[in-house]
């Protein structure tokens, strides 16, 4: 490898901080394909290939832990202070390793979503980390009570040795750093034309209904599929392999040419391919989805996430700038889902979002290696 290498390092939580890396990540490549890449994340692979169509190399290793989650909703919080403490306790010979490894690497710039560690690890090997992030750890851990302070405030002394914040829209203040860059939207770009989508999957033209299910990576344990049967007219488009076999759903995994792994006529099947041919995406409150529907102006319908300090930003944000609803869990869980009969709320504000995230923020790094 040579010093034109980008060591990316991606929070071990979910899968939409894979996400919205890898769209940057793939758009360098377009842009920039000199640059070598080193993936540094627990995401699996095939994550990262539905985004990114270059070549990476792929480096397992996790350097914080997000939340532990038994489902998109559902937070273990004892275990996820344990697994915390455990891994600033063992952080001295992590970035020891890790710091070896990007010199031995060459490695010229630091691109973090948005493992803390990642500024130790850079301070020690002596190069730069920017950082990509809407929200920062040490706002969600606070919120957890004084169990959590001592983690909290440790984390928000990593974010302050951050040489640049590119602060994704829907965010919290992020005061912990102290170079921030505001940059637009993020997302992945089409890569099925709504046509073959339409005519493969069997997928009627009636946007007003025909709905996409998405919750993220942990997805939901426990979805009321049978709900559908009172909408017989209607179509949804799910990526739960677990998912029951209905007339009126359509499984995006287990009609794709390869099951779980979702490709499709050689191309990784995503829930942004899905969205120009839904009226309405139904999620939880979560980044990826929602900047990627709101670059596509595909209306929102969301569920809460009580407990997480993220999700008032997130919510806000929709009302402000999306077609949207937001439902009570007990609405989705326990209701008849009479919500999808109600009229969608306009946004707030004729405030249009930049979006163009992904392209900037590559471009950034593109000129950090060629200038």
């Amino acid at each position: 490898m040579s010093k034109n290498t980008l060591y990316v390092a991606i929070t071990n939580h979910g899968f939409g901080h894979a996400v919205r890396v890898a769209t940057v990540i793939n758009h360098l490549q377009e842009i920039c394909p000199e640059i070598s890449i080193i993936m540094t994340t627990t995401a699996p692979r095939w994550l990262l290939e539905s985004y990114i169509t270059g070549d990476f190399m792929h480096r397992p290793r996790a350097f914080d832990v997000g939340v532990i989650q038994a489902d998109s909703l559902n937070m273990d919080l004892d275990l996820t202070l344990q697994r915390l403490e455990q891994i600033f306790a063992d952080s001295e010979s992590m970035i020891e390793e890790e710091a070896r490894f990007i010199q031995e690497n060459q490695v010229g710039l630091i691109l973090a979503d948005i493992p803390p560690l990642a500024t130790k690890i850079a301070k020690k090997a002596g190069v730069p980390c920017w950082m990509i992030s809407n929200f920062g750890w040490d706002l969600i851990y606070r919120a957890f009570g004084d169990k959590f302070t001592n983690i909290a405030d440790q984390i928000t002394e990593c974010f302050s040795q951050c040489d640049r914040l590119y602060r994704l829209p829907l965010h919290e203040p992020m005061s912990a750093f102290t170079n921030i860059i505001d940059v637009g939207l993020t997302g992945g770009k089409i890569r099925h034309s709504s046509e073959v989508l339409r005519n493969h999957f069997h997928i009627h033209d009636d946007l007003d209904k025909t709905v996409l299910l998405t919750f993220g990576g942990l997805g939901l344990e426990t979805i009321p599929y049978d709900n559908l049967q009172d909408f017989p007219d209607w179509q949804f488009i799910t990526f739960d392999k677990f998912a029951p076999v209905l007339p009126n759903l359509i499984n995006a995994v287990n009609q794709s040419d390869r099951g779980e792994n979702y490709q499709f006529q050689g191309k990784y099947l995503r829930p942004v391919d899905f969205m120009p041919l839904c009226g309405q995406v139904v999620s939880k409150p979560g980044y990826s989805t929602f900047a990627e529907a709101l670059r596509l102006d595909t209306p929102i319908i969301s569920l809460q996430r009580e407990g997480f300090a993220e999700t008032p930003f997130l919510l806000e944000a929709i009302q402000d700038y999306s077609e949207h609803l937001i439902i009570n869990n007990q609405d989705f869980f326990q209701g008849s889902w009479d919500f999808l009969h109600q009229p969608l709320k306009s946004p707030r504000t004729n405030i249009k979002l930049d979006k163009f995230g992904t392209e900037a923020i590559a471009q950034a790094i593109r000129d950090f290696f060629l200038n």
